[in-house]
């Protein structure tokens, strides 16, 4: 579809979600301005396409918002739904809703992957500058004196700390935007980044390995592809050297699970572990219980009142193609390769 196609006039709008997400995800104020612009065909979203209930909604939506729990668009999905063009994903990653199908139709794809960003970065910088002092450790040591965790005073904080970031994605892109009051050093590996856009960002381009021997501590920002799972093996955990804390936000995928219990059940590295592979652990995984070792439920990305701006920016995109305006955060086939 051309970015600038205009709507057939107002166009009916179907929502896509899990069961009970719509009043988390969006305000009462969302849902008027997606009647503003068009026809919204049922304020109770759809969570399973093959009911009849869906079968009569997407017959005749022209607009779909979805939102997590939004079932997969497949051909047999589209054809039910003809009249389909848009489909504005109120999250991040759209890996899992969409299909060759969906290139087929040239539907518009957009997401929210942008907005998302925001708050894992949030968390990352958090993380990091709290990580650089040594904060973790310390807590750690006054809960159990003796607790087994990487702490040197003499080489706490962050003055000149060397940050590593794998990944120059929205997120890692945002967080080297966030450091850049701090007195800290950056270096970013990522295939897709040159030396130019290095310097544009002003960081330092490395190769991964030679990040890894470099770095004070490494954060992870890369999307789970083919290509990056376990690409933190056994071999870059070893190049880190001892005390360095491993942030991972994005994929559990991307380090080896094996090889990085290892390590930290050495104690000589800690990790910062928001996603793990597999997610969520066992309750009897050894990581609930080493101290060097602080684990999230993946809520670095938006919560609460932070999912406003998914919503906000999935809404934008519906209003955008009412007016006949280009898409702000398209998605395309080739970005399927990039993206988380």
């Amino acid at each position: 579809m051309d970015d600038a196609e205009e709507s057939l006039g107002r166009p009916t709008i179907l929502l896509s979600m899990m069961d009970g997400l719509r009043d988390y995800a969006f305000t009462a104020d969302h849902l008027d301005r997606l009647r503003a612009v068009g026809d919204l065909l049922d304020d109770e979203p759809v969570s399973d396409f093959g009911d009849e209930r869906s079968a009569g909604l997407l017959a005749r939506a022209e607009v779909l918002v979805g939102h997590w729990g939004c079932p997969t668009l497949t051909a047999e999905v589209l054809e039910r739904a003809p009249a389909l063009r848009l489909f504005a994903y109120a999250a991040g990653t759209v890996k899992w809703q969409v299909t060759d199908a969906v290139w087929e139709r040239d539907l518009r794809v957009t997401s929210a992957a942008a907005a998302n960003a925001v708050p894992v970065a949030e968390y990352t910088v958090a993380v990091i500058l709290l990580a650089n002092k040594g904060v973790f450790s310390y807590a750690a040591r006054e809960r159990d004196p003796d607790a087994a965790v990487p702490l040197d005073p003499t080489s706490i904080g962050n003055v000149g700390k060397r940050v590593g970031l794998v990944g120059a994605s929205h997120v890692g892109r945002l967080v080297i935007d966030l450091l850049r009051p701090f007195d800290l050093r950056i270096a970013v590996a990522d295939p897709y980044l040159d030396e130019a856009g290095a310097a544009g960002l002003g960081v330092q381009k490395m190769e991964l390995d030679d990040l890894c021997r470099w770095c004070d501590l490494l954060s992870l920002h890369a999307p789970d592809i083919e290509s990056t799972k376990g690409m933190i093996g056994a071999g870059q955990l070893a190049a880190l050297a001892d005390g360095v804390t491993i942030v991972n936000t994005a994929r559990g995928a991307l380090i080896d699970a094996d090889a990085l219990l290892a390590e930290l059940t050495s104690a000589r590295l800690s990790a910062v572990l928001d996603v793990t592979d597999p997610e969520p652990l066992p309750a009897d995984s050894p990581l609930r219980r080493l101290p060097n070792v602080v684990l999230t439920p993946h809520v670095a990305g938006a919560v609460g009142g932070e999912m406003s701006r998914l919503a906000d920016l999935a809404v934008e995109e519906v209003e955008r193609y009412a007016r006949g305006e280009p898409a702000r955060c398209p998605v395309g086939r080739a970005d399927l390769d990039r993206i988380a």
